[in-house]
């Protein structure tokens, strides 16, 4: 932490490419309106505890156009590694001279204001190394948040060469308890849903589900509407989550 700093400089760094297997040019697809990524900053913008924003792309030409959004969009860019995910991100954090990182994914783009807060909030206030509501699941998937210190994901990539931590960025926190002081969060009764309930970009019916969900929500709650509006909903309309049931998350291992 810098001397010239009174608190951790906080910064939200967000992994997106524009190749997809399974849906390429996701974080660039419209979504009433506005595109997935621009979603996502705008939520992001919203949160009291972030103080930065950054983008972390890969060098790839595929991305051209996604750097170019940032530009257009005033949004931080950093261009590196399209394979080394866990570098990648050092790099960004290091260039938006970052004590403490709030990893997001561009594929969540209804990630919660408020869930974020709560992160960043909860992990000021404790002595531990990483927060997450991804670790023991009670969050509909996509709305996440993970926070900790630039320094231990620094040593994190000088220590290990195992292919999926440099794929993976945060997965040591997860697999070794051991070692990392880790606080999950848990969502009250009132958010929970079902848990095969995908509010993440992955594949085309997800983006048809976004869609469905987003007409809804927008014009009553603007862009900036959370989690608890979109629970109301899906519980008054639950067959809008039969949209992307079906759809899996790949295992990391």
């Amino acid at each position: 932490m810098s001397d010239l700093r009174s608190k951790p400089h906080v910064v939200a760094s967000i992994e997106a490419r524009m190749g997809s297997s399974r849906l390429p040019g996701k974080v660039l697809e419209d979504i009433c309106g506005k595109s997935a990524l621009g979603w996502l900053i705008d939520r992001l913008r919203l949160c009291r505890t972030v103080d930065d924003i950054v983008v972390a792309t890969s060098t790839n030409s595929l991305d051209d156009v996604l750097a170019q959004w940032c530009r257009q969009h005033g949004v931080t860019c950093y261009r590196g590694s399209e394979d080394d995910v866990l570098l990648r991100v050092v790099e960004a954090q290091r260039f938006a001279e970052s004590d403490i990182v709030v990893e997001i994914t561009g594929d969540c783009p209804l990630t919660d204001p408020d869930v974020v807060d709560m992160g960043v909030e909860t992990f000021l206030l404790n002595d531990c190394d990483f927060v997450t509501n991804c670790g023991v699941p009670s969050f509909p998937q996509g709305i996440c948040v993970q926070v900790f210190r630039l320094e231990d994901l620094e040593r994190m990539g000088r220590e290990s060469d195992d292919p999926a931590v440099h794929e993976h960025v945060s997965l040591l926190f997860y697999e070794h308890p051991e070692v990392y002081r880790v606080i999950n969060l848990m969502a009250p009764g009132v958010w929970h849903l079902p848990k095969d309930c995908r509010t993440q970009l992955d594949y085309p019916e997800d983006l048809a589900f976004l869609r469905e969900v987003c007409a809804r929500l927008l014009p009553e709650n603007g862009y900036g509407f959370g989690i608890g509006e979109l629970v109301k909903l899906l519980r008054a309309e639950p067959s809008l989550m039969d949209i992307n049931r079906h759809c899996m998350e790949r295992n990391v291992r």
